[in-house]
């Protein structure tokens, strides 16, 4: 929870009687059981067992009397957040606009009630995929959070092993104003369209898309092309292991001024195919804005990354490219590509060449700082070329 000081918003919180109960325990964990009161037993959002504590609701209380320009509430990790709490907090501060309910075990019949008090001034919500998360999806796309403009659902530490169904257009119309979606190394699938169906009016505010999984995924050309038909300002597009996207489904993208795009694949199938071409289309549409690019483990070719870096020496009007970050792990990548990309971007900070077997041994790792990415182009330089 947020701004502990009186002129940020919140007053100090008292301490509950006849124990110790520091200001930053509401936001980072559960409050501390008070002395002589056993902790009762209640179901958590999971549906499985969890401790349910007697001062969680005091400590509400608390922050709903002395907290009324509470902005943002952090309830990760809690237990025993009833509906009642939740509504109570909602009603007392007019200002809560954010929610963070990581890895907590919270109904969802009072995640939903909380929304139907507060939703039309909500702007960022913060969820861990459970059983219920269903529950909570369906009252944003039934335009509960008309508003929002930062949604995050990501997998706890038990993995879910039900693939969470999303309707990627009612989101859209649901949540218009979003400008950041991250489905966080969660197994989803996108609810078909249906034939005939119009498509969704798209995000046009959205500036970050993140859709990185460590696992297999089901995102395609096609569910990225309803994600972000409608997305011309999209800034960051993370997309760690989604192996079923190729270049040319993200060369049809509107976005135009992309700044960071996350390619990277980890601990892929070596049975999966990989596209050996391509990677052109990426850099020569994206050059001029890029900052950072991953393309760890992807398997295109000597001369297909050769031609796709080679599109950060020839930027517009001559000016110096803005890449600053670059992962080519486990890449074919050789060593005059790595060469003319350094020579032609003085503001590269981060290289990494890890398992590139095309380069000399002794080169193939991580350089961090202006410093070792010149010595790394010195060694480029003066070593034999690997035999």
């Amino acid at each position: 929870m947020a701004a502990p000081a009186s002129r940020q918003g919140c007053a100090r919180v008292p301490p509950l009687a006849g124990g110790r109960f520091p200001t930053r325990a509401l936001a980072h964990r559960d409050p501390v059981v008070p002395a002589g009161r056993p902790a009762c037993q209640g179901r958590g959002q999971g549906g499985e067992e969890a401790p349910c504590f007697p001062g969680v609701a005091y400590a509400q209380s608390l922050v709903g009397e002395c907290c009324p320009r509470l902005t943002f509430l952090k309830l990760s990790g809690c237990h025993g957040v009833t509906a009642d709490a939740l509504v109570m907090l909602a009603k007392a501060c007019c200002q809560l606009h954010s929610l963070d309910l990581q890895h907590s075990m919270v109904e969802s019949t009072a995640v939903v009630s909380f929304l139907e008090e507060a939703g039309s001034r909500m702007r960022k919500l913060w969820l861990t995929y459970s059983s219920q998360t269903t529950a909570i999806l369906g009252a944003l796309l039934g335009s509960c959070c008309p508003q929002l403009q930062v949604l995050e659902v990501s997998t706890g530490i038990n993995r879910n092993s039900i693939p969470l169904q999303l309707p990627v257009e009612a989101l859209q119309k649901g949540c218009p104003q979003l400008q950041v979606l991250r489905l966080l190394n969660l197994m989803w699938l996108p609810k078909p369209p249906g034939r005939g169906v119009a498509p969704g009016p798209g995000f046009p505010s959205l500036e970050e898309l993140c859709l990185a999984s460590s696992t297999c995924n089901f995102v395609s050309n096609e569910v990225l092309g309803r994600l972000l038909h409608g997305s011309p300002n999209l800034r960051l597009l993370d997309l760690r292991g989604c192996a079923r996207i190729t270049p040319a489904g993200l060369q049809d993208l509107p976005c135009r001024e992309l700044e960071q795009l996350h390619l990277g694949l980890y601990g892929t199938s070596d049975r999966l195919t990989l596209a050996k071409e391509g990677s052109p289309f990426l850099t020569q549409k994206w050059c001029h804005t890029l900052r950072e690019l991953d393309l760890s483990g992807q398997g295109f070719s000597e001369k297909d990354l050769e031609q796709a870096l080679a599109a950060f020496l020839s930027t517009p009007g001559g000016s110096h490219p803005a890449l600053c970050s670059l992962n080519l792990r486990g890449t074919r990548v050789t060593p005059s590509t790595v060469s003319s990309v350094i020579s032609g971007c003085p503001g590269l900070l981060y290289l990494n060449l890890e398992s590139c077997r095309c380069l000399p041994r002794g080169l193939k790792r991580a350089y961090r700082g202006l410093e070792e990415v010149q010595w790394c182009l010195e060694q480029l330089l003066t070593s034999p070329s690997p035999s």
